[in-house]
């Protein structure tokens, strides 16, 4: 598949159709039904269990017949990329800087825990899609709105917001067993150094983001915000 192809798939609806076949029997499957078979996968199973076979096998098909509609795996991850980070509808509180940033932070950090795979792909593996496009132009807007666009910001932010969100996930992720297991190394850790605390004076004596630790992430993300809009 041409990037050329893949593109007019990314856009379609927003600029571009997609591309149909010159020969061949007529197409009888739709792209968006694909790409929500393929993300329900990887919410449920793990971006490791997606594959064009995978997918093809949800509707009685072969990989290859999958290939007209999404192209190699890499095609369909990218796809599934930006089909799932489409953005949610809200309104910007207006009552300052931080509060509108806030609103987009916790827009796109629960998109990512919605689908927590997402973070698991690297910065370098952007969609380039609309969906993409369109939180990028948002935030930009926030910063614009209040006289701050800075490229830096914009990273740190991002990067504040997928480190959290998948730290968020993780947490969902652990079961009754994984959190006694925790509480059993820290107990035996007190046990054996009993002198912890005197060596490391500092980091025993943070209080935490928040009392719950499975909330700790969205806290942070929150106090995140006011840090980087005071800076």
């Amino acid at each position: 598949m041409s990037a050329q192809e893949h593109v007019r798939r990314l856009w379609r609806g927003r600029g571009t159709t997609l591309p149909t076949p010159r020969r061949g029997p007529r197409q009888q499957l739709d792209l968006d039904e694909i790409l929500a078979v393929a993300i329900t996968i990887a919410d449920t199973e793990g971006l490791a269990a997606v594959s064009t076979r995978s997918v093809a096998a949800r509707f009685d098909k072969t990989a290859m017949a999958l290939y007209p509609y999404v192209g190699t795996k890499d095609n369909l991850i990218a796809l599934m990329q930006d089909h799932a980070v489409a953005m949610p509808t809200w309104a910007d509180p207006g009552a300052g800087y931080a509060d509108d940033l806030l609103a987009w932070a916790t827009a796109l950090f629960d998109v990512y825990l919605t689908h927590p795979w997402l973070t698991s792909l690297s910065w370098a593996e952007s969609g380039q899609g609309p969906n993409e496009q369109d939180w990028l132009e948002r935030l930009l807007g926030i910063m614009n709105r209040w006289s701050t666009p800075d490229a830096t910001r914009v990273t740190m932010l991002y990067a504040t917001v997928r480190a959290t969100a998948a730290t968020a996930a993780a947490y969902r992720r652990m079961s009754s067993d994984d959190t006694e297991g925790w509480l059993e190394r820290a107990q035996a850790t007190s046990r054996l150094i009993p002198d912890f605390r005197s060596r490391y004076p500092l980091s025993t004596a943070l209080p935490p983001v928040d009392p719950d630790w499975r909330e700790t992430p969205r806290a942070a993300l929150t106090r995140a915000v006011h840090i980087l809009t005071e800076g």
